[in-house]
């Protein structure tokens, strides 16, 4: 092979090589997000510590829907008190003001960021898609808490509030999918 080929297929690899690691880029930051609680990414718990103790900490709750989801979503509480270790659920509202069936996805993050990884959740609307009928109403709780360890870590144990934030978007894959079946002739 010459010299000229070598270098082509060298370059096309690097080329291929540098696309797969940007198509890779976002799950794998999710991912490393979700580990450590970077950027403000909170943890999934399957149960709450034993130890409860320390000054409560105010959490606020956020609710934000892109611009093209035709949904009103809101928290049904600003905010609670929570001591760290203590398991607290609350209550989002989401209504489908559009005039079609439409799933979404929430994204969530908490700020300040150095605490995302102290914020647990149990269980959460945000694993799961979520399918609206035009003009279904409905609850959706998230189960959580702070985890005691805030309490030991010198730069996060003075935060006394936090804020939960969910952004919903339209899942169009998902949405277009459900719209298509629904459009099939009965058989």
């Amino acid at each position: 092979m010459g010299r000229n080929r070598r270098t082509a297929l060298l370059l096309s690899t690097i080329i291929l090589a540098m696309v797969g690691l940007t198509a890779a880029s976002v799950p794998l930051y999710r991912l490393f997000c979700q580990v450590t609680g970077y950027g403000g990414t909170t943890r999934a718990a399957s149960a709450p510590p034993e130890r409860v103790g320390g000054a409560p900490i105010t959490v606020a709750f956020n609710a934000d829907v892109a611009p093209d989801l035709p949904w009103a979503f809101q928290p049904l509480q600003r905010s609670v008190s929570v001591r760290p270790g203590e398991d607290r659920l609350v209550f989002y509202e989401a209504v489908n003001r559009g005039s079609e069936p439409v799933v979404g996805t929430a994204v969530f993050n908490v700020t300040p960021h150095k605490v995302g990884a102290y914020f647990n959740k149990l269980q959460c609307f945000c694993f799961e898609q979520q399918t609206l009928e035009p003009g279904e109403r409905i609850e959706m709780g998230v189960s959580f808490f702070v985890d005691p360890a805030i309490l030991d870590d010198p730069d996060a144990r003075d935060v006394k509030q936090m804020v939960l934030s969910y952004t919903f978007f339209v899942d169009r894959e998902a949405t277009a999918e459900l719209r298509r079946r629904r459009a099939e002739p009965m058989s």
